[in-house]
């Protein structure tokens, strides 16, 4: 089933990105070089699997929707955070670019593949669209 309000889902996004940030740059318990390269590779992460994610979408259905480019974000920040201050620009960009499409591959593929049900789909972050509009 679809979201039923975007807004809702984009205000929740964008809340989880914004204290994501206090997670991993608080996680150095000092505001040092440390904490910085933390913040910057959690924000560049997160946009950087949204981008992903939506290139990975748009190959698949042409089209990219609004409510899954939160999920690319979600997937950024899940994989940045163990190693937030200790990445360098080049490995967090690759990574997290795959990060983004492989989440997308997880929630559509694998899901479909396996048959697990999932019902919210945190296992492979989230997706909304055709695949959940099975019964279980």
């Amino acid at each position: 089933m679809p979201p039923h309000s975007l807004v809702l889902s984009f205000i929740g996004a964008c809340l989880l990105w914004v204290g994501w940030f206090g997670f991993n740059a608080g996680s150095a318990l000092a505001s040092n070089g440390l904490a910085t390269s933390a913040f910057v590779a959690t924000h560049f992460a997160a946009a950087t699997a949204t981008i992903g994610w939506l290139a990975a979408e748009w190959i698949d259905a042409r089209a990219a929707e609004r409510a899954r480019r939160d999920l690319g974000a979600v997937a950024g920040l899940v994989a940045i955070t163990p190693a937030s201050g200790f990445v360098d620009a080049d490995a967090r960009d690759a990574d997290r670019l795959a990060a983004g499409v492989g989440c997308f591959l997880m929630v559509t593929f694998v899901k479909g593949l396996f048959g697990y049900d999932d019902a919210l789909d945190a296992f492979g972050v989230a997706r909304r669209g055709r695949d959940d509009r099975r019964a279980c």
